[in-house]
């Protein structure tokens, strides 16, 4: 019975163990979120961008209580993590002490009956503890086991994540000639966690080789179509075929190559200018200076002070050069043109400009990308003029198409309407 008593008094400190660590892993579980906040605040403050609207704004305050929010979210797990722990400690230290007292007096008592003698008691009772305490070892280091496990699943689940994509298998041709025939067939697609349709039943051969206007005003699809060619997304619905090849089924990275794009929430980074253009630590630098050069950028090359290993910003370097919004779209131009991709495309990269420089950045580039395909995305109608075809997005579907003569015939259409109410902001060469 004595021993049975011993062994019950062990396992359950076990259990208030096993239960202290479950605790604790869950605690561990609310600090990731109220880290995943606090790095987003800290981003926040870090960014010159945000900074200069903090302090215009006077956001301080907005800022400091979302801190203190964050800081009393803490507080208050690290609080339930110390009082777990000190009421587990307490259990587990009078159970223990429990159980040597019992010890002791099952000892004793059996001195006084005469069963062991007195010399004996010591032994006893340092065998009965060793073993209480060998056993309590290794029933900790049991559920350690299981503890840690718990710590590593989550680890393992990380690494076993897995694409939602299909990458496909198929090789993408290389061809000298760049015949790559793309066609939206039927396609729709809602953003995930949405019931709303950004494209609806949008089909258009995409003739390779030309350049194409995808117009439209903000939230028309635009950029959401090219999000699907370039496959960030696949269609809810239809399909996207190259050569005849719905496009998943091609290998993806391969896939990939066939685009250069310039996005409008394009990002530079802290390395080197030329890293930058190549996006890769080996390069060609004279490439890299032609390419700069093409996009207008060799005035302010020759001024930097170690020319294309000048690193951008001072993020890292000291002697990082800080570049004007005008600067990084023509390095981000300049990253385009290096890939030597088949296909480019500029999705609005020059909305921040005003409409004339925007024409004259668009009419450089087309000069550039040569017999390239070109696709050239914006709400303003600056880059149609020098396009073969014009697609027009209203509402997530195509509902206009043809050139720049043919559609502005259609003195009821969405282009003409467009058109005109900008045509004010282009030049004389640029109006209509």
């Amino acid at each position: 019975i004595f021993i049975f008593i011993l062994a019950l008094g062990t396992i359950y400190n076990m259990k208030l163990k096993e239960k202290a660590d479950r605790k604790l892993f869950d605690s561990f579980n609310e600090i990731i979120d109220y880290n995943r906040i606090s790095l987003f605040y800290f981003d926040m403050i870090y960014d010159y961008n945000t900074g200069k609207g903090i302090r215009l704004y006077n956001q301080r305050k907005l800022f400091n209580e979302a801190f203190n929010g964050i800081t009393h979210g803490f507080l208050s797990v690290f609080k339930e993590i110390s009082n777990n722990n000190m009421k587990y400690g307490a259990a587990n230290g009078f159970i223990s002490a429990t159980l040597s007292s019992l010890v002791y007096i099952f000892v004793g008592l059996k001195a006084l009956l005469g069963h062991i003698t007195i010399g004996n008691i010591m032994k006893y009772t340092g065998s009965i503890n060793q073993f209480m305490d060998s056993s309590s070892r290794l029933l900790t280091s049991i559920i350690g086991l299981k503890t840690n496990n718990q710590y590593l699943q989550l680890y393992l689940d990380f690494l076993n994540i897995e694409g939602e994509k299909y990458k496909g298998t198929i090789p993408v041709e290389k061809r000298d000639d760049n015949e790559y025939q793309i066609e939206f067939r039927n396609v729709s697609f809602k953003y995930p966690g949405s019931s709303e349709y950004v494209l609806k039943n949008v089909s258009i051969k995409l003739k390779i080789g030309e350049r194409l206007a995808i117009v439209g005003m903000n939230g028309s699809g635009k950029t959401t179509f090219i999000k699907l060619l370039c496959r960030l997304y696949d269609p809810d619905e239809g399909e996207i075929l190259l050569n005849g090849i719905d496009i998943k089924k091609y290998d993806y990275d391969e896939y990939l190559n066939l685009f250069s794009i310039v996005f409008q929430d394009f990002k530079l980074f802290s390395f080197s200018l030329g890293q930058n253009v190549a996006t890769s630590v080996d390069y060609d630098e004279t490439r890299v200076k032609r390419t700069l050069k093409e996009v207008g950028f060799k005035e302010r090359l020759d001024n930097m002070p170690r020319g294309i290993e000048t690193p951008l910003y001072k993020d890292f370097d000291e002697e990082g050069v800080e570049i004007s919004g005008g600067e990084a779209q023509k390095i981000a131009l300049a990253r385009a043109l290096y890939k030597d991709a088949p296909i480019i495309i500029l999705d609005e990269p020059t909305a921040a400009l005003d409409p004339i420089a925007e024409f004259e950045i668009y009419s450089k580039f087309n000069e550039i990308v040569g017999n390239k395909t070109a696709f050239y995305i914006s709400h303003r109608l600056s880059s149609c003029r020098f396009c073969d075809e014009i697609a027009v997005f209203h509402e997530g579907r195509i509902i206009q198409k043809g050139s720049h003569e043919e559609l502005l015939k259609d003195e009821k259409g969405k282009y003409y309407e467009l058109w005109h109410s900008q045509a004010q902001y282009y030049n004389e060469e640029v109006s209509a």
